[in-house]
């Protein structure tokens, strides 16, 4: 048995707006064998915008039941059938939502009439209901209002069984089908097309740009995952009406798709992506020759076109290395910037400054001390590959940090020597990193040894 439903709504999402119309139609699969209709009173004001588009007005509802008085009608009228709209996830979303705050906990298997009809009939010009029953010479009466959208429904319903779309498309419903969760834009077979390996995939919306980027251990599952419970929110809905298109970037490890991930979002900072959209470093650690030829060590904030020597994401980390190189290599505080007023320097006071600020130290050997010191931090700071399976047999795949920083990654043959710096970076492609990159392979670095290889 199916269930051909329509509502009107206060509003887009079901969170935050009231229905005020629903109409049920019963069909057997081969005629209509019951029909429910009834305005609901809801329980905020119908705005002005939608009042004009279907019709009801809030006079109209004033004596209408309330959503809990017909719950138990709906829900018994629903239970046990599948539930098929136009844009199904609207309607479905609205009703389990409402349902739900009654008592009632809905879960049927759902038809879409759009991603039907596209099925069915691919390549029309448009698939909206009215655009659809005009094409097909089907009447609608009382357009915008549930029964006049559900009758209409229906009728589009019978045509598209009268064309074999259920055998067609071995659409015998199942309980919790991925195929009724789909979002009504993206066709099918770009999930089914999705292979059971790591990788990042992408959602587009109808003009073709990102909105989405994830990564997964297994695409066609987490992909899935999106279309499985349909949340009422706006956001949520609003997200699903969106997606026209997906395609993907298989990777040989998770840990490669999660760090593809990252460099996407940074890359396309796509609409519907939150996370990792914080600010980066804000300061560096750089290095720059004064007029008197000084090397001078400085914490400042980054610099769009200097790369800096280190990154902080917080002013005070930089300090706090910085005091520690004075302290070690006995630099000059002013030279680095840790002292800036006009008294004495504090370091020729302690006799740790040897009174370059003063220029009373040679050139050359304070900046043979600054040497020492970036010598010395560069060799706290690693270089290794994480070597793993790659795509193929004959591969491995490849990740670098060099220095301390993430260099990038790729794929290697698998008998080629991975203890080769510069011969392993002809095979990987460079990347921009981040700190979020940089703690994914550290941390994996830890949790894996034996997949670490060291560069002297």
């Amino acid at each position: 048995m199916y269930a051909i439903v329509d509502i009107e709504t206060t509003g887009g999402y079901a969170a935050s707006n009231d229905i005020t119309e629903v109409a049920i139609v019963l069909h057997d699969g081969e005629r209509v064998v019951q029909r429910y209709e009834t305005l609901v009173r809801p329980l905020r004001a119908i705005p002005y915008f939608i009042q004009r588009l279907t019709g009801i007005t809030d006079d109209m509802v004033a004596g209408a039941p309330g959503f809990e008085e017909v719950a138990p009608v709906i829900y018994n009228l629903l239970r046990d059938v599948v539930f098929v709209a136009h844009n199904v996830n609207f309607d479905y979303s609205f009703l389990k939502h409402h349902l739900s705050a009654a008592g009632y906990e809905l879960d049927t298997p759902k038809i879409c009439t759009v991603r039907l009809t596209r099925k069915v009939f691919p390549g029309l010009a448009s698939y909206s209901l009215g655009n659809l029953c005009r094409h097909f010479g089907i009447g609608i009466e009382n357009r915008h209002r549930a029964g006049g959208d559900a009758d209409a429904t229906a009728l589009l319903f019978q045509h598209l069984l009268d064309n074999n779309a259920l055998e067609q498309l071995k659409l015998t419903p199942k309980k919790k089908s991925a195929e009724f969760s789909l979002p009504p834009h993206l066709p099918r077979e770009q999930v089914d097309q999705l292979p059971y390996t790591p990788g990042v995939y992408y959602f587009h919306d109808q003009k073709g740009k990102v909105i989405y980027v994830g990564k997964a251990k297994n695409l066609k599952y987490r992909v899935r995952s999106h279309f499985t419970h349909n949340g009422a929110g706006r956001q949520r809905q609003d997200f699903l009406r969106t997606i026209f298109s997906i395609s993907f970037e298989t990777c040989g490890t998770e840990l490669m798709a999660f760090i593809l991930e990252s460099i996407e979002i940074k890359r396309l900072w796509p609409a519907y992506n939150y996370s990792q959209k914080r600010a980066e470093a804000s300061f560096g650690l750089y290095l720059y020759e004064d007029r008197s030829g000084y090397h001078r060590l400085v914490i400042d904030k980054k610099k769009k076109n200097l790369a800096p020597i280190y990154t902080f994401n917080l002013l005070v980390e930089g300090h706090r290395l910085m005091r520690i190189l004075i302290r070690e290599f006995r630099l000059c505080p002013r030279l680095c910037y840790m002292q800036t007023d006009n008294s004495t320097c504090q370091g020729v006071l302690d006799a740790t400054c040897l009174g370059a600020c003063e220029q009373k130290e040679a050139v050359n050997n304070y900046n043979d001390r600054v040497a020492e010191a970036l010598s010395h931090l560069e060799g706290q700071l690693p270089s290794f590959a994480l070597v793993d399976n790659g795509q193929q047999a004959e591969q491995q795949s490849c990740i670098l940090i060099e220095k301390g920083r993430f260099y990038g990654m790729g794929y290697v043959p698998a008998d080629a020597s991975v203890y080769d710096l510069d011969a392993l970076k002809t095979y990987l492609t460079r990347y921009p990193e981040n700190d979020y990159i940089r703690g994914l392979v550290y941390q994996h670095a830890e949790r894996y040894p034996h997949k670490k290889r060291l560069f002297a």
